[in-house]
């Protein structure tokens, strides 16, 4: 027997057709797995470029949004400083009317308060005027009156005067009357002094000035008796002797004599 008989041989064995076929079985399987795997990476990576290429639309369209924001933004920023800038201009041409207002007024204001001072020079001087008359009629009355005129009984101008007023007693009192049926109250008093030549002024105010100021204790028949006051005189009539007057009251009552506490007169003038 040889010397290595008893040592294994060292030659691969014969594998068996059975093994062979399960062994390609095996790597056929593992290649299958293989390509298997390479397909499913290779739709992985398709998903993976899909899904990067899906969301580039979404970035494109968060940004259109905020875009259009922007200048939805800008658009209303735009409206809100246009608006301002109208009511900037209209509170520019209100402030400018009101000043043109203002300016109006006050001119019309300065001529109104001239206009008023010339009245006030006029009626003055118009007083004064009549003042002068009156004293001059008073001297020449006084030259030829009689000095009973300080009795009840008038004579001369004054007794004219008395006579005429208490002829109109029971005449309607209408505002603004000149008679010959119906009067106001200077209008008769200026009736009753034109019937002896004397010219006194339209109204109450002016006649409580047109003679000489004198007290109610000292009173004499012709004498005007007026109520307020002197120059601001808001009624008339003629005093007419014994403590009575002749005036056109009211029209409740028309032209009536009464005495003189039926309504205490402010003051008198004398003219005659």
């Amino acid at each position: 027997m040889s010397h290595t008989a008893h040592i294994r041989s060292h030659r691969k064995p014969r594998r068996s057709a059975s093994k062979i076929a399960m062994r390609a079985g095996v790597a056929g399987g593992v290649l299958s797995t293989l390509a298997v795997a390479g397909a499913s990476a290779a739709a992985n990576a398709a998903e993976s470029e899909t899904t990067q290429t899906l969301e580039l639309p979404a970035l494109t369209a968060d940004l259109s949004a905020q875009v259009a924001q922007t200048a939805e933004a800008t658009e209303l920023a735009a409206a809100d400083y246009q608006l301002q800038a109208e009511r900037d201009a209209a509170a520019a041409k209100a402030a400018k009317q009101a000043a043109k207002d203002l300016a109006e007024a006050k001119k019309k204001a300065a001529e109104a308060a001239a206009k008023k001072k010339a009245e006030e020079a006029a009626r003055k001087a118009a007083a004064e005027r009549a003042t002068r008359s009156a004293e001059r009629t008073t001297l020449a009355a006084s030259a030829t009156a009689d000095v009973s005129t300080n009795v009840s009984e008038a004579t001369g101008s004054a007794a004219a005067v008395v006579s005429f007023v208490r002829a109109q007693v029971g005449d309607a009192y209408v505002s603004g009357g000149t008679g010959p049926s119906s009067w106001d109250c200077s209008g008769l008093v200026q009736a009753a002094f034109k019937q002896v030549g004397i010219d006194l002024p339209r109204v109450s105010q002016d006649q409580s000035t047109a003679g000489t100021q004198v007290s109610l204790d000292n009173l004499q028949p012709g004498d005007i008796l007026y109520w307020g006051g002197a120059g601001s005189a808001y009624h008339v009539a003629v005093y007419v002797g014994d403590g009575m007057f002749v005036g056109a009251q009211n029209p409740s009552t028309g032209v009536v004599e009464r005495p003189l506490s039926y309504d205490p007169p402010s003051g008198a003038v004398r003219v005659l």
